[in-house]
């Protein structure tokens, strides 16, 4: 089945109606956005997600995954995707914070402040910034027109990042535009190599696009808002739809 992510989540209230929905990860902007979280609205919604995890030790995620030399370069998002799944299935939703544009220093410290299960890195950053995070990363990969699905895979490194994510490229912003890009390319690398889609997605198309492109996940923000604030009913369809459940 289709992972979700919900990213740009503001309000502890939204983060666990959208855990009770069937969301796999649930995203908290750290980069500049204006839904970029506040401290204490960040603490909030770790803290409410964290209070579905059963024990005191259940509290955080944590992750086992492949070291570089285990598997082939090919095998290496796939390892990690078995990895992360067998980690959804004990401790949905994962905490994943979105970074862009800090320092290195800047998202380990965020990241053990605020008790993240992953980073995502949406900012261009580069394979050695990658290998100083010390949580499991997804790297943002941002699909331009005219790309190809060569240059997606050119840029894909394996042996770093734990997982992807294909969006669309934007001058303005690192995500949560709205705007798609070619599903054809995304369908073409999906064939290789698993990650999650964005750009552009909603209740409306999103089952459309898993059975076009078929990635290993999605992830959404504007399009589950309303006037700009998340709105729970669209995150609920989102996820039925994404997830082929019927109302």
């Amino acid at each position: 089945m289709t992972l979700v992510k919900i990213c740009g989540i503001r309000n502890a209230d939204v983060a666990l109606e959208a855990a009770k929905a069937g969301a796999d990860f649930v995203g908290i902007m750290f980069a500049e956005s204006r839904r970029r979280a506040t401290p204490q609205e960040c603490h909030d919604i770790v803290e409410a997600i964290k209070s579905l995890r059963t024990g005191p030790q259940g509290r955080d995620a944590a992750f086992d995954g492949p070291e570089r030399g285990e598997v082939s370069g090919a095998s290496w998002f796939g390892a990690w995707a078995d990895c992360i799944e067998q980690s959804v299935a004990r401790w949905r939703p994962l905490i994943v914070g979105v970074f862009a544009g800090q320092t290195v220093d800047e998202v380990n410290d965020i990241a053990d402040a605020a008790g993240l299960d992953m980073v995502q890195l949406s900012g261009g950053e580069t394979q050695g910034f990658m290998e100083q995070v010390e949580r499991p990363v997804f790297r943002a990969v941002h699909v331009d027109e005219g790309d190809t699905a060569l240059d997606v895979h050119d840029a894909i490194v394996p042996g770093v990042a734990a997982g992807l994510l294909l969006d669309t490229a934007s001058a303005h912003a690192k995500g949560g535009t709205g705007l798609a890009f070619d599903w054809d390319i995304a369908a073409e690398v999906a064939r290789r190599t698993p990650f999650l889609l964005a750009g552009g997605l909603s209740p409306e198309n999103v089952a459309g696009a898993i059975a076009q492109v078929e990635p290993w996940g999605v992830d959404v923000s504007s399009g589950v808002e309303t006037d700009g604030q998340k709105d729970i009913e669209k995150i609920r369809a989102f996820i039925r739809a994404a997830k082929g459940r019927r109302r």
